[in-house]
């Protein structure tokens, strides 16, 4: 299937080093070769495609759609491409119900396919200590459910809303907070009707200003039903501010179609939170798909879960925001894996969460550093966690700790007129 962009070549920036530079006078053979190019590919995926999906052409594997439809989601599959270990295959020859294993092609050519212990494939490809159930872990953890307004539209905070759009993603990640209702929708449903009902309550409701358009992915959706929605969003006078939370860029860059873009202009502001896990994740392909969201006046932002033996290490999560930085996202959110069913191998302590805040703060630009938060339990809202860096008074000083562990006074009067002289 050709795509909607051939007649644009790939962004600028980290992209364009996959486009060959030719001389001026072979202009022809340029504009050929940026038609051919439309979406870059990195020698990466090249290599995986042709290894493992020797009939498809370079334009196929940058169509988001043969992407979706080539979805690696079973055990035969997994075994042509992966040398899975035993706890691997077992844990997949098991699986029942949501939230079953999905893989876009794209994305598990950035994987290690020899590796189990690969952070990347780590968060795709079930284990069987997803099946061990902890105390304190459930099924819907943040109590969305107990937030619901109206089917698929979680009414949790004062001024916005979370508006689920879809049951699915391209990918699913073994630590999905909505495990529950992804994949395979059960008492869940979505649909035209469910989304007229959410949009008629925002309505009804002039204190939303802000609607987050979750889901499932809503950047799977088509782009006539995503701007169906938008724009019966933008009509409603009180939402001031509308963002996309979305993973689609990192797992299926090639989503990020031109007219894709230019749609998704005519709604701002419009904002997007990212989910991105690992450096892993920053090739060439996501570099194109960032370029053209920010060349299109849309900020973005990163929502990252710290995840045990995966990117819990200062030194991973620097290299990652610096990366983000460089394809302008700025990192958002740093989540503490919230306590889903079988999430116990995934989540870290708090304190090494704050250890890691603590080897960022100072260590590096303030954009490189996220807020780092629980989402609390039962439905308590995000309640963001920070190292301590006051530890103490004296007197009218407060006492304070920089990042290189020195000491400093701040001059805290209780009574900041109290002994006041005229300035010389």
């Amino acid at each position: 299937m050709i795509d909607d962009q051939a007649e644009e070549p790939p962004s600028s920036g980290h992209a364009a080093e996959n486009v060959i530079s030719l001389p001026l006078f072979h202009a022809p053979r340029v504009a050929s070769l940026a038609r051919a190019s439309r979406f870059p590919i990195s020698p990466q995926s090249q290599a995986f495609r042709r290894r493992y999906f020797t009939q498809t052409n370079s334009a196929e594997w940058s169509d988001w759609r043969w992407q979706l439809r080539h979805r690696i989601r079973d055990l035969r599959e997994l075994e042509r491409i992966f040398a899975l270990s035993q706890d691997e295959r077992a844990a997949i020859a098991r699986h029942e119900g949501p939230l079953p294993v999905s893989i876009t092609p794209y994305y598990a050519s950035r994987m290690n396919l020899g590796d189990a212990l690969n952070p990347l494939r780590r968060t795709h490809i079930p284990v069987g200590d997803e099946y061990l159930k902890t105390p304190g872990e459930a099924s819907d953890p943040l109590g969305e459910d107990g937030h619901t307004a109206v089917p698929g539209l979680v009414h949790r905070y004062p001024d916005r809303v979370l508006f689920l759009t879809s049951p699915f993603c391209s990918t699913y990640c073994r630590y999905c907070t909505r495990s529950r209702m992804v994949g395979e929708s059960g008492e869940y449903e979505f649909g035209t009707s469910q989304w007229e009902r959410a949009i008629a309550y925002i309505e009804a409701h002039p204190e939303i200003r802000d609607v987050l358009l979750s889901g499932g992915d809503p950047l799977t959706l088509s782009d006539d039903k995503l701007e169906w929605l938008l724009s019966r969003l933008r009509r409603i006078p009180h939402v001031e501010f509308i963002r996309i939370g979305t993973k689609v860029p990192a797992v299926l860059p090639m989503r990020i179609t031109r007219n894709l873009t230019r749609m998704l202009r005519r709604y701002h502001p419009l904002w997007m939170s990212i989910h991105f896990t690992h450096p892993d994740e920053l090739s060439p392909e996501v570099s194109e798909a960032c370029a053209r969201l920010a060349d299109a006046g849309i900020p973005l932002g990163s929502q990252t879960v710290l995840l045990k033996g995966i990117n819990d290490e200062v030194a991973t999560l620097k290299q990652l925001y610096h990366g983000l930085l460089m394809r302008r996202v700025r990192p958002y959110y740093l989540y503490q894996c919230d306590p889903i069913h079988g999430s116990a191998h995934f989540r870290t302590s708090v304190e090494r969460g704050l250890e890691i805040m603590r080897g960022l703060r100072g260590h590096t630009t303030g954009y490189a550093v996220p807020t780092y938060v629980i989402d609390a339990p039962g439905g308590g809202g995000k309640i963001p966690l920070l190292p301590e860096y006051r530890v103490g008074r004296e007197g009218d000083d407060l006492l304070l700790q920089n990042f290189e562990g020195n000491h400093y006074r701040y001059p805290d009067p209780q009574d900041p007129g109290g002994e006041a002289t005229p300035c010389a």
